[in-house]
């Protein structure tokens, strides 16, 4: 009883608190982003790339096929109009092989040449872009705009400031509007809003969009791309040895570090010194601010900004360019890239098949769809004259965009009688309802449930091949 019993000390350990002041802090909260200005032939294809499609965005709503809105996705009428294509509930399949078609076309090219989805076709790389060019107009350069910053509010920096938040916010109202008026019709739409007249729930969404697009381009950026996007987070898995990424050459770059002009290539190389300069250039022009110096990183977009700057380094000190390039860890290594590979053309065949299947899909559709509603109330009925009549209700889905003319029978009967309408005219993308009815003598019916078919068929010389037999049950007894 003596003996002393051993206590282990359960003190807290004293946490490791970063210094905030060293220049790499992974620990420090996020800083602004300054973005600097690059010219070259990959920024100069970026840009007009990104041009073309924020255009056609910008475009295809305005565009009218015979009469409408060329591209319209109507969701309180539950149809989708593309040009002289209108999609319906009905038409799901459709929608889906076009999705699945376009994220294995995303994988196909990821496999291929990197995240450059994300570097040149990104909505939110292109809208970033186009803020920060307004930044450059109204506030000046990288250094400039730093320095604007640090100043204290006075009457240049807060016309600057104003000036360039106003410019994001018709920006952003403008694409916002644009987006609304690809699920409403946008003549009018810009018409109410400007004057005041748009309802409750149209505003809420435009000035929500605002919101995102204000957001998303001016304030959160990169944070988008690196932290609230899952597609940065997945797309690694889908690189291999022979995926073009932009890639810094460390055998060539490395020992790096600042010289003078005058020294030449040949005597760095004898003392180990590489062709890098240690300028940061290549981190000042990213615009997610990573240093592609540090290897494949996740926050890479692939846009090719840093290329550009260093290859514009590389002219100015007499050096071959391509120390940051396009480039392969097989061709990094000495070895073969190899573009035909198991990887890709897996993802090559799985898409072939997806087209199709939707090529398949829209060719075999046909623009109208029948339902026949049995009356729930009276499985049937007798008439005056002795026979048996069962009562339907009619739906037919005219899902072109033209007004259409059916006959409607009844098959599975003898000497059926079809009580209602034999010929029906239907306008485009409207549902015609009519209740008919089918009597029958009792002696010709063999059993008590008899299988029948309603047939209707488009009438006119262009509509001949349109023709939907739609089954249901006559009952008795």
């Amino acid at each position: 009883m003596s003996e002393r019993i051993p206590v282990k000390d359960i003190s807290p350990i004293k946490i490791h608190q970063p210094d905030s002041r060293e220049h790499n802090d992974n620990y420090a909260p996020r800083s602004r982003i300054y973005v600097r200005a690059v010219q070259g032939p990959l920024e100069t294809f970026r840009r007009y790339f990104g041009l073309f499609f924020v255009g056609l965005f910008a475009v295809l709503p305005w565009l009218r096929y015979e009469g409408h809105q060329a591209i319209l996705f109507d969701i309180g009428e539950q149809r989708f109009n593309i040009f002289g294509l209108t999609l319906w509930p009905q038409d799901l399949t459709i929608l889906a092989w076009i999705f699945i078609i376009g994220a294995f076309a995303l994988f196909f090219i990821t496999t291929f040449a990197g995240r450059v989805w994300c570097g040149f076709m990104c909505p939110q790389t292109a809208w970033t872009y186009m803020f920060v060019w307004f930044e450059e107009k109204l506030e000046g350069s990288r250094h400039q705009r730093m320095k604007l910053d640090q100043r204290p509010m006075d009457l240049d920096k807060f016309w600057r400031k104003t000036a360039k938040h106003l410019c994001w916010l018709a920006v952003a109202v403008l694409t916002s509007l644009t987006f609304v008026g690809y699920f409403t019709p946008i003549d009018a739409l810009f018409v109410d809003f400007f004057t005041l007249e748009t309802g409750f729930w149209v505003s809420l969404w435009v000035w929500f969009f605002t919101f995102c697009t204000y957001g998303n381009a001016g304030w959160m950026r990169e944070i988008m791309c690196t932290h609230i996007c899952p597609y940065a987070r997945f797309q690694s898995v889908m690189f291999d040895k022979d995926t073009f990424t932009v890639t810094y050459d460390t055998n060539r770059g490395e020992r790096r570090g600042p010289r003078g002009r005058k020294t030449s290539r040949e005597q760095l190389m004898a003392e180990g010194v590489g062709d890098c300069i240690d300028c940061h250039l290549c981190v000042q022009v990213c615009p997610t601010g990573i240093d592609i110096r540090n290897g494949l990183q996740y926050e890479c977009i692939n846009c090719g900004a840093c290329v550009d700057a260093c290859n514009g380094v590389m002219d100015k000190m007499g050096y071959p360019k391509g120390l940051i390039r396009y480039t392969t860890e097989s061709m990094l290594t000495g070895g073969h890239t190899h573009i035909i590979r198991p990887k890709l053309v897996g993802y090559a065949v799985v898409l072939l098949v997806m087209i199709g299947f939707l090529a398949l899909d829209l060719f075999t559709r046909v623009p109208l769809d029948v339902d026949i509603l049995r009356d729930r109330n009276q499985l049937y009925r007798e008439t005056s004259d002795g026979l048996v009549e069962n009562v339907y209700t009619l739906k037919i889905l005219n899902k072109s965009q033209h007004e259409m003319r059916y006959q409607i029978g009844v098959e599975g009967l003898l000497d059926a009688r079809y009580i209602g309408p034999q010929e029906i005219t239907v306008r485009g993308g409207e549902v015609y309802v009519e209740p008919v009815s089918v009597a029958v003598n009792p002696y010709n019916l063999d059993s008590n449930i008899t299988d029948i078919r309603f047939r209707i068929s488009a009438l006119g010389e262009d509509n001949e091949s349109v023709e939907v037999v739609e089954p249901t049950k006559f009952l008795y007894r």
